[in-house]
């Protein structure tokens, strides 16, 4: 179900951006402005990215495998770093670049009129998609502020999108005071100055995008109300006599490995003991359904230490 959510939000973006980028980018060719162009970059950046997480999605749903025993869940977080560079090498890079360019040999701008309409129109429907982003994403924020939730987020094809749709807002705003600045003060080269902050923009976001991505890509823990959930599950078992140690892996957005290692008390009987466990992994899987695979370890708390003190 959030997979086929995050699917919605991205085909979303990914057709609004497709038909921006193309009106854009006749806009940029017909009046010659450098603002309109990076723009132009932008949205043909943002599309192909939102292509490349439809594909990762795909593929993180392939079944477990004796090569990857664990699933293709992190697949995604692969791609969705791929999407970073993509938008620092290409978009920022063209942006910045052209910007430069122009600031360095202006140019009038030819019937600025038709930006200004497409700018217009342009904010109308990212904003559309910026809102059906950002509403998927509020669902996931309990309680926490927006920039911690980022940090929180598992599902990169949510956030992704996110914030290249708010870059892209943004963006459009610095077209639209550039270009109205230069006209208005005859002075062609803010055009360009434009161009070059929605290039840095959209640096400041793919350093967000890939930081957040690079965490997940290289095993990040689930999130730290499911551990608090888990040890009351513990708790509730009275042959437990302290929990060593709860480990846990992100491998997907809606998959997670947890690993216990759990002190019984001496007098459990290996029969009890299985009846345990086993109840235990039930519980921690009907609670949290994101959890796939649980793995329970019997161990005493010395034994844990000394394994713990060896490596």
């Amino acid at each position: 179900m959030a997979g086929n959510s995050s699917k919605m939000v991205i085909f979303a973006a990914m057709a609004g951006n497709g038909l921006i980028a193309i009106t854009k980018a006749i806009a940029a060719a017909y009046t010659g402005s450098s603002a309109m162009f990076s723009e132009a970059i932008h949205s043909a950046v943002d599309t192909g990215n939102q292509g490349l997480l439809l594909y990762g999605l795909h593929r993180a749903k392939r079944s477990p495998d004796e090569r990857h025993p664990y699933g293709y869940g992190r697949e995604l977080y692969f791609w969705a770093f791929v999407v970073a560079l993509l938008v620092f090498a290409i978009g920022s890079g063209v942006s910045i670049y052209e910007g430069i360019h122009k600031i360095m040999e202006p140019e009038p701008i030819q019937n600025p009129m038709i930006n200004f309409v497409v700018l217009g129109a342009a904010l109308i429907f990212e904003g559309a998609a910026w809102y059906i982003a950002f509403k998927e994403f509020k669902t996931s924020v309990k309680g926490r502020n927006y920039f911690a939730a980022v940090a929180a987020s598992k599902d990169p094809s949510i956030f992704a999108v996110l914030l290249e749709d708010s870059a892209a807002m943004l963006g459009l705003m610095v077209a639209l005071i550039g270009l109205s600045l230069g006209l208005w003060l005859d002075i062609p080269e803010l055009d360009g100055v434009a161009s070059v902050v929605i290039g840095i923009l959209l640096a400041a976001i793919a350093w967000v995008l890939a930081y957040e991505t690079k965490g997940l890509l290289i095993g990040e823990g689930a999130d730290p109300e499911i551990e608090k959930s888990i040890r009351r599950i513990i708790a509730q078992h009275s042959q437990v006599l302290r929990t060593n140690e709860i480990l846990s892996l992100q491998n997907g957005p809606m998959d997670i490995l947890v690993t216990l290692s759990l002190d019984f008390k001496d007098d459990v009987t290996s029969q009890d003991l299985e009846n345990v466990i086993s109840k235990m992994e039930r519980q921690i899987r009907t609670t949290h359904a994101d959890v796939r695979k649980v793995f329970i370890e019997a161990q005493s708390w010395r034994a844990h230490n000394r394994a713990a003190n060896n490596n």
